[in-house]
């Protein structure tokens, strides 16, 4: 079994708690809730920024300092709908309670109190590569949207038969401009749901190594190296991205290998 890999502990509820202590570093923490309706959740942020992301299904979210009422659009990840997402500051509490069957996911990382919370809104999709390298992009809380004080976070849905997250780059030393450390999860769902994607968490010098089958609901960890992914033939694959470190920039190397798939004329 592949330590980078961690599998839903239920089917509701809360399926995932991963801490930066669990994940045996310094930044990310990722959380999942499965919710029906009329159940509830509250957390209290403690230390940490939160982002919510309304991965399918709505619910009625609110904080210490805001009701934001009912937050969600899409009922199916696989709608492609823009996600909706709520920004809470660390020392808050967040609640929410389920109208329909919802998936809530919780991107955590260090806050600063440099940000109130807010809707983030004014999310549109973007295409990103070509031929089987083509996906689509949500960049939720990106570098370029003054959101959060240490959280990125992106949703990519990869069509069946391509690769995303490809050239294969990495984001493991703090050496800005060239590079930033982030760590980052991926937390995985397939359509249909039976399916599985793979992906490949490696260094260039062979220290890591591992190649991944994910499932529906899986998450990845990433605490270094390159990180590709690719969807089989008939399943299209969706995940979401968390990233933080020492500098909320995110600036990668591809693989030296690689590279050139990068620089190749369309």
């Amino acid at each position: 079994m592949s330590f980078l890999k961690r599998s839903p502990v239920s089917t509701s509820g809360k399926i995932h708690d991963i801490t930066a202590s669990d994940a045996n570093w310094s930044y990310v923490g990722f959380g999942v809730h499965r919710l029906e309706p009329g159940q509830s959740v509250s957390e209290v942020t403690g230390d940490n920024e939160v982002i919510l992301v309304m991965v399918e299904g709505l619910a009625n979210i609110s904080c210490n300092s805001q009701d934001f009422g009912r937050v969600g659009d899409r009922l199916n990840v696989f709608e492609k709908k823009p996600p909706h997402a709520i920004y809470v500051p660390n020392n808050d509490t967040w609640h929410a309670t389920a109208a329909t069957p919802c998936t809530i996911a919780v991107c955590c990382a260090p806050g600063r109190g440099e940000h109130k919370a807010t809707k983030i809104e004014d999310i549109h999709l973007e295409e990103r590569g070509e031929g089987s390298n083509l996906r689509y992009i949500y960049p939720i809380a990106m570098e370029d949207r003054d959101v959060a004080d240490s959280l990125l976070v992106t949703e990519v849905f990869t069509p069946a038969g391509h690769w995303s997250s490809y050239p294969p780059h990495r984001h493991d030393e703090d050496d800005f401009p060239n590079m930033t450390y982030l760590e980052e999860t991926y937390y995985h769902r397939l359509n249909p749901s039976q399916g599985f994607g793979i992906q490949r968490v490696f260094t260039e010098d062979g220290s890591l190594d591992e190649t991944i089958a994910v499932s529906d609901h899986d998450v990845v960890l990433v605490p270094k190296g390159h990180h590709p992914c690719a969807a089989p033939y008939g399943y299209d694959l969706y995940y979401l991205n968390v990233m933080a470190g020492p500098l909320r920039q995110w600036r990668f190397q591809n693989h030296p290998d690689h590279d050139w798939l990068a620089k190749k004329p369309s």
